[in-house]
C-alpha cells in the first residue's frame, strides 16, 4: 500500500503518535485484542466469560478510535494529507467499519471487522509493511512465472498420464487428476509415494520425477523466492526515497549517516545514468 509523498508534521502530536513508546502502545493493544478474539473461538470460556470479553472488544475499539483522531490531528491544518498514505486509509477503514450499520447488525461481518483490526499489526511494524509491500511488488513478474510452472505441470502432466494413465487412474487417469498430482508433487508432500508407485509400473519412472522435481520445484520456486526478495529490496528503497521526498516538502530533513549518503548518491548516479542512456546519440 504505497502512497504520494506527505509531508510529515513537527509537532508535538507528530512526535507523540511516531514515538516508540505509542507504537508498542497500539501493538499491545492489537496483540491483546487477536487474544481476545482467539478467547472467543472457545464455547466454555465465551459462555462464561463473554461479558467481559464484549467490554474488552468495545475498550479496545475506542482506543483505536482515539488512536486515529490522534494520527490526523497530527497533521494539523492539513488533515486531509493523513489520506494521501495508503496505510492510514487501511487503518481508517479497518477501524470504521465497526459503525457501519448493517456490520454492526451481524455478528459474523463484526467478528470480520474486529480480525481486520488484527490486521493493522502489519501497519504498525514497519519491516513487515515493507514485506507486505514487497510481495504486492512481485505480482506482476509472479503472474508470468505462474503461467510458466502452469506449462510445466500440463506438460509434464500430459507425459504422466501416458506413462501410468491406465495403471495408477487414482492419480494420473486424465489431465486434470495428473496435473493435480504434480500440484501436490511441487510442494513435496508425499513424493517418494508417488514416485514409487510408478516405479512399480515403470523401472525407470524415476527420471520422469527427478527431472520435474529438479525443473519446477528448484529452478521454478527459486527464481520466485529471487523475486520476491528483489520486490523487497525496491520497497525498501521506494520507502527510503518517499521519507526523504517528505523530509525535503517539510524542511526537516536531517542529517543523513555516511552510508546513507552514499546509497542515495548511488541511486542518484542510477538515475543519471538511466536518463543519459535514453538521450538520442546524434
Amino acid at each position: 500500500m504505497t502512497g504520494m509523498a506527505v509531508p510529515e508534521p513537527t509537532g508535538r502530536l507528530w512526535r507523540l503518535v511516531e514515538s516508540p513508546f505509542f507504537t508498542a502502545l497500539v501493538l499491545t493493544v492489537i496483540l491483546a485484542n487477536a487474544v481476545v478474539l482467539g478467547l472467543q473461538t472457545y464455547e466454555d470460556f465465551e459462555r462464561d466469560h463473554g461479558d467481559t470479553l464484549a467490554l474488552l472488544n468495545a475498550i479496545f475499539l475506542g482506543f483505536f478510535v482515539v488512536e486515529v483522531t490522534l494520527r490526523i490531528a497530527a497533521y494539523g491544518r492539513r488533515p486531509q494529507d493523513f489520506f494521501r498514505s495508503g496505510w492510514n486509509v487501511f487503518d481508517f477503514v479497518v477501524i470504521g467499519m465497526a459503525f457501519v450499520p448493517g456490520i454492526r447488525e451481524s455478528s459474523t461481518l463484526l467478528r470480520i471487522a474486529r480480525l481486520m483490526r488484527v490486521v493493522r499489526v502489519v501497519r504498525v511494524l514497519p519491516d513487515l509493511r515493507l514485506l507486505v509491500e514487497g510481495v504486492v511488488r512481485s505480482l506482476p513478474p509472479l503472474g508470468s512465472m505462474v503461467l510458466l510452472t502452469t506449462l510445466i505441470i500440463f506438460v509434464y502432466g500430459m507425459f504422466g498420464w501416458l506413462l501410468f494413465g491406465d495403471e495408477l487412474p487414482q492419480d494420473w487417469g486424465n489431465i486434470g487428476t495428473a496435473m493435480l498430482s504434480l500440484f501436490v508433487i511441487l510442494t513435496l508432500e508425499d513424493f517418494p509415494r508417488y514416485m514409487y508407485r510408478a516405479m512399480e509400473v515403470h523401472q525407470w519412472a524415476w527420471i520422469y520425477f527427478v527431472t520435474y522435481v529438479g525443473i519446477a520445484v528448484f529452478i521454478v520456486v527459486n527464481v520466485l523466492i529471487a523475486i520476491v526478495l528483489n520486490s523487497m529490496e525496491e520497497a525498501r528503497e521506494l520507502e527510503r526515497r518517499r521519507r526523504l521526498a517528505a523530509g525535503r516538502e517539510s524542511g526537516a530533513v536531517a542529517p543523513a549517516p555516511v552510508l546513507e549518503r552514499i546509497a542515495i548518491l548511488r541511486a542518484a548516479l542510477e538515475e543519471l545514468e538511466e536518463e543519459l542512456a535514453q538521450i538520442p546519440v546524434k
